[in-house]
């Protein structure tokens, strides 16, 4: 799987389909990092880090020929932002079919907000839960984590298994896109109401999970099991722009 992913909401999806078993290779442009070089972050759990330059032909080679022996490509850059580098949706079917394509937003995919740069926060404001978080009902305010980053990367999680699926049964290449927005409606959409939380630890009775090496990092374990199996990170994480673009360890 190749991600293309940053801040929040996309390294939220990729890591736990890391946590399910899928080898996850992170590439982020070397002039643009969002993290120091060589750090450690929650972020980087379950995959490999990379740097890549796409703009050169040297870079764009490297990456079509991961593409090539990828199942998955999972991006979170704005509508219409991959396309000079020959990466937008369709370019991928047809140089890639088959390949499974989630892509993640603020606020869509059409619309004459599609091209906005946005965050949870910021698009809180507009879709009523700044309003609904105030305290007084005129100050905005804003919930107590960044649920819209998180829930749009586990609905993108689901998303990458579902047409994995659709692509096993019937083939063909399976383009999903997801919003901050859309989470956003679906939330509101939802009403307010008051349900008993459900927690399932790991198998230690512990979500703290200390993942080797030196230093030792501590980490929050990965939600869920599978034949009632806890799941749990493979590894350590990355450190971030340490690993090279290939799939080779």
């Amino acid at each position: 799987m190749i991600d293309l992913t940053r801040i929040i909401a996309g390294p939220v999806c990729t890591r736990y389909l890391g946590a399910l078993g899928a080898k996850v290779l992170r590439i982020d442009p070397p002039g643009k990092p969002d993290l120091e070089p060589g750090s450690v972050a929650d972020s980087l759990l379950g995959k490999r880090s990379a740097a890549l330059d796409l703009s050169t032909s040297a870079g764009a080679t490297v990456l079509h020929s991961l593409l090539h022996q990828a199942d998955v490509i999972v991006c979170g850059y704005r509508p219409g932002s991959l396309e000079r580098f020959g990466l937008g949706p369709e370019d991928l079917a047809k140089r890639h079919p088959g390949l499974v394509q989630v892509y993640l937003s603020a606020w869509g995919h059409s619309g004459p907000w599609a091209g906005r740069r946005g965050f949870d926060s910021v698009v809180q404001a507009p879709t009523g839960i700044a309003l609904a978080e105030s305290r007084d009902g005129e100050q905005p305010g804003a919930m107590p984590c960044q649920l819209l980053d998180h829930g749009t990367g586990y609905l993108a999680a689901a998303a990458v298994l579902d047409g994995l699926r659709r692509q096993a049964i019937g083939g063909g290449t399976h383009i999903r896109t997801l919003s901050l927005a859309r989470t956003a409606h679906w939330l509101v959409a939802g009403g307010t109401r008051t349900v008993n939380a459900v927690t399932t630890p790991n198998a230690g009775g512990d979500w703290i999970v200390e993942l080797g090496g030196e230093p030792v990092v501590t980490a929050v374990a990965p939600p869920g099991e599978i034949n009632g199996r806890s799941l749990h990170w493979p590894g350590r994480p990355a450190r971030y722009l340490a690993d090279p673009p290939t799939w080779a360890p």
